[in-house]
């Protein structure tokens, strides 16, 4: 999750923060959520792959290769970023050192928000990333993680926007979930202002923006968030994995794991492979 309540907080707003959380053993975000470690998910080959690509592929054109279509993704570079880590709340001093996001001083990461069951946003996060990664690879594309675990801490919120630049990804995204409102549901799309590090990325991100939200409409269930943002997008300057990308980047919340029915879907196997695939959708039409 991201802290949605303000969007702009200076050193000490931030360092106050940072100590509470401390204080608590680490085990809360703004929002409150805990950590629990966990394996990456499998993915069987097995199972019947929704028409994603193909629907895309069929919208390229006929590109064909020695008898056989080609990858609509090959030779691309896609960063992912799963949000937070599993082990984060064992190491407070750690997390809640700060770094600057390219606007001020922020914690370094925080420990992400829980179900009312305790299935925590780590773990969700890397479960989609590990599906999503396997369908790009799938796709051709080389695929650019973040952390590659969910029973380790960190790294810092800026040093994983340095790994994607670094790897100069053709397209990125944040994967997250909120703790909103018990009340509320649904996804958002958090995207870059312009700040200097970003300047270049910020139209080609909006573009990509729009193209997460309409696959998250088309191939999943979840609604667009009726608490946060504006019909699923909103602006945000104030986060570092956004304010200092060298390349198209968004974030999104996938849905509010504070909500019950949102909860149910979250933590659904069948619907994160659902996410995955929307998200696929998605990357395919951008660098088409």
């Amino acid at each position: 999750m991201t802290d949605h309540r303000g969007l702009t907080r200076g050193p000490r707003a931030r360092l106050g923060l940072a100590l509470a959380t401390a204080a608590v053993g680490g085990l809360a975000t703004a929002c409150g959520g805990g950590v629990a470690a966990s394996s990456s998910p499998a993915v069987s080959s097995a199972a019947a792959r929704p028409p994603v690509a193909a629907v895309q592929a069929a919208a390229a054109g006929p590109a064909v290769a020695s008898g056989s279509q080609a990858k609509p993704l090959a030779g691309k570079v896609v960063g992912i970023d799963p949000g937070h880590n599993g082990r984060n709340g064992s190491d407070p001093a750690y997390l809640n050192h700060l770094i600057w996001n390219g606007r001020e001083w922020e914690a370094c990461d925080t420990t992400g928000t829980q179900t009312n069951g305790g299935y925590t946003e780590a773990r969700f996060n890397f479960n989609v990333a590990t599906y999503l990664r396997r369908y790009l690879q799938q796709d051709g594309a080389r695929v650019v993680l973040t952390r590659h675990n969910n029973h380790g801490v960190g790294p810092c919120v800026n040093r994983r926007s340095r790994i994607i630049n670094h790897a100069h990804a053709n397209v990125a995204i944040d994967i997250h979930a909120d703790g909103g409102p018990s009340w509320g549901r649904g996804f958002t799309v958090l995207e870059p202002v312009a700040d200097g590090p970003n300047n270049k990325v910020i139209k080609s991100s909006e573009r990509f923006g729009r193209d997460v939200r309409s696959a998250f409409l088309r191939y999943t269930t979840m609604p667009v968030s009726d608490y946060y943002g504006h019909d699923g997008i909103i602006f945000r300057d104030d986060l570092a994995g956004l304010n200092l990308t060298t390349v198209p980047k968004v974030l999104i919340e996938t849905g509010n794991m504070r909500n019950a029915t949102d909860a149910r879907l979250l933590t659904s196997a069948r619907f994160q492979r659902e996410i995955a695939r929307a998200l696929e959708a998605a990357i395919i039409r951008f660098l088409r």
